[in-house]
This record gives C-alpha cells, structure tokens and sequence, in this order.
C-alpha cells in the first residue's frame, strides 16, 4: 500500500453533491438520483448530519467519500467509496477513521457498517479497521417505493 499523499478530509458542504455522485460512479456504486441519492435527499441529510458527511481529497479533486449517520444511540457508515486509481493507499482507513471521530464527538459509542455480500474487498477493509462481523442479525426493509 502506498502512503497517502496530501490527503485532506474534511466535511462535506452542499456545493459538493455533483462531486460526491462522481465518486460514487467512478467507483461502481449504485445511485438512486431520484431516491434516497437525490440532491434534495443529500441535503436534507447534510443538514442532519453535518460533521459526519465526509470528503477525501487531493491536490482539490475529490478521491474518496463516506457518509457518517446516527439515530443518537448507534452509529452507521455508509456510501464509503475511493476512486479506483486511489485505492490501496490508505485513503479509505483514513476515511473510515475520521467518521469514527466524528461521531464519537457527537458521543456515539457504537459505529456499525452493513457490507454486501458481493463485495468481500470491503468486508476486509472494514475487518481490517477492527469490525467484528460476529453480529448475528437478519436484515429486513421495506422500501415504501422501488427507487428509493
């Protein structure tokens, strides 16, 4: 792994949203624009969840992006994606690590992540950052509709 080189993090803002989607594409996620990965539904969740909106860059381009959520008792990581010529450097951990203290200082004690079974390389990354995935647990949702 190469040391990360002059990687800001730092907290998402509103003018990032076209930024943040472009990660998430370069880096084979799925996105619902008209759903929950809306602008109007990213704001509404930038707004709640400011500190925790999180941002990689380098040298000004947008590499890396994760998103810190709470319900005040539990917290999630969700969205965590690099941009494929910047993986294996670091940048995820430290992503990763900087949401953690984010939403420690927001005196959340308990961060989870829910990774897909199609996608063993994350299900490293994450166990690697010290997740246990020894939580026996199904999985339910209800979508109140199909694109959301």
């Amino acid at each position: 792994m190469s040391p990360p080189e002059n990687v800001t993090i730092r907290s998402l803002e509103p003018n990032d949203y076209e930024r943040v989607c472009a990660v998430w594409s370069a880096a084979g996620l799925s996105t619902r624009p008209h759903g929950r990965d809306g602008r109007a539904a990213f704001l509404r969740q930038l707004a709640r969840c400011p500190t925790s909106y999180l941002l990689a860059e380098i040298g000004g381009e947008a590499v890396g992006v994760i998103l810190g959520t709470h319900d005040e008792r539990k917290g999630w990581i969700n969205r965590l994606a690099v941009r494929p010529e910047y993986r294996r450097r670091g940048i995820a951990r430290r992503l990763i690590a900087a949401c953690e203290h984010a939403l420690h200082e927001q005196g959340i004690e308990i961060v989870a992540v829910l990774v897909e079974r199609a996608n063993p390389a994350s299900a490293r990354l994450f166990a690697a950052a010290g997740y246990a995935a020894d939580v026996p647990v199904h999985y339910f949702r209800k979508l109140s509709r199909p694109d959301i």
